[in-house]
């Protein structure tokens, strides 16, 4: 086969090359995957990877980090929370869970990305965002709210919509697609004119409103003179690109399309500008879209240390830019 290559995918075959497509569908279909993602939840709180019909192999990692079936949330998330979304996607052959888990006496906003081949999950990629994790400026400090904006309260407030779109006001998958990439390439080129978003749109990193935009209330939103209406919000998921500390968005990929919904996933790595002392952030970001543009955009994202290679998951297998000091500089060669 030259042009065409073909292959197996969950038991369906796959022609590449524009011969044909046949997707994982036939395989396992949105029902098929809700019960493959329930069920893989419902092994992690029993702390037990043998309730899962895991293949041999399988991968996990939680925050770029592989960890082996039994250790990590295998071992702390004692139930599901408030917050429950599941995105499903028959053509890739992947689910996702985004909201909140319980571990013990604490709540984690995490996104949950499975792969299902045969019937069987192959892989799972955490992003976890937990109250005492690093933010934009290091460590919380004792006695301030989470450095990372975690704020699992606001998100059970405004949670992402659970919806089925009718048919005619859906996006197909390739533009959605494409929708997402739009919002990366603006961030890139510090250009909010270039997004396919709604005025206004919102955007909950961790649980908090990054700003409020349109359609999200803020926090704790003022109250305005008798008489006069409450302003208008002057910034939105795009608002301030221009002077945005960030050199470039790489490791992009967009897996998961849940074409009901209109929801895609996407994953990115944020890289600051040369001699910044700003970490890099890890994002999974799930964004709503209606008629073909962005209306809220929700987050679990990490900082990594500087020497952690992210995302740690092809095809971006390796680490991006770190700082200088990473690596010291080789020591000067005395001259004999």
């Amino acid at each position: 086969m030259s042009k065409s290559v073909r292959w197996i995918v969950c038991g369906a075959v796959v022609l590449t090359g524009g011969v044909a497509h046949a997707s994982a569908q036939g395989a396992c279909d949105r029902s098929c995957l809700r019960t493959m993602l329930d069920q893989y939840l419902t092994a992690v709180v029993k702390h037990d990877p043998s309730a899962a019909p895991l293949v041999v192999g399988f991968r996990q990692t939680e925050n770029a980090i592989n960890v082996r079936p039994g250790n990590g949330a295998w071992k702390t998330v004692t139930g599901l929370g408030k917050v429950q979304r599941r995105y499903l996607d028959p053509v890739s052959g992947q689910a996702a869970y985004y909201g909140t888990l319980e571990e013990g006496d604490s709540t984690a906003i995490v996104t949950v990305r499975l792969r299902v081949e045969n019937r069987q999950l192959t892989e799972a990629e955490w992003h976890i965002a937990r109250a005492n994790d690093p933010g934009l400026n290091g460590p919380r400090q004792p006695g301030r709210p989470p450095a990372n904006l975690h704020n699992p309260d606001y998100l059970a407030q405004n949670p992402p919509p659970d919806r089925v779109v009718p048919k005619n006001e859906r996006s197909d998958r390739a533009t959605l697609v494409r929708i997402v990439e739009s919002y990366f390439d603006a961030i890139t080129s510090h250009d909010n004119s270039v997004a396919l978003t709604h005025p206004g749109c919102g955007r909950v990193e961790n649980g908090s409103p990054a700003p409020a935009g349109r359609f999200l209330p803020p926090i704790a939103p003022a109250t305005p003179p008798s008489g006069q209406p409450a302003a208008a919000p002057s910034n939105d998921c795009v608002g301030g690109l221009a002077n945005f500390n960030l050199s470039m968005v790489v490791a992009r990929r967009v897996p998961l399309v849940d074409d009901e919904a209109q929801v895609a996933l996407g994953y990115a790595v944020f890289i600051r500008r040369p001699g910044s002392p700003t970490p890099r952030n890890v994002f999974s970001e799930w964004f709503v879209v209606d008629a073909a543009k962005i209306r809220t955009i929700y987050t679990a994202m990490f900082y990594p240390p500087p020497e952690l290679a992210v995302p740690n998951w092809p095809p971006y297998d390796g680490n991006w830019p770190l700082p200088a000091t990473t690596v010291p500089a080789p020591a000067p060669v005395r001259q004999p």
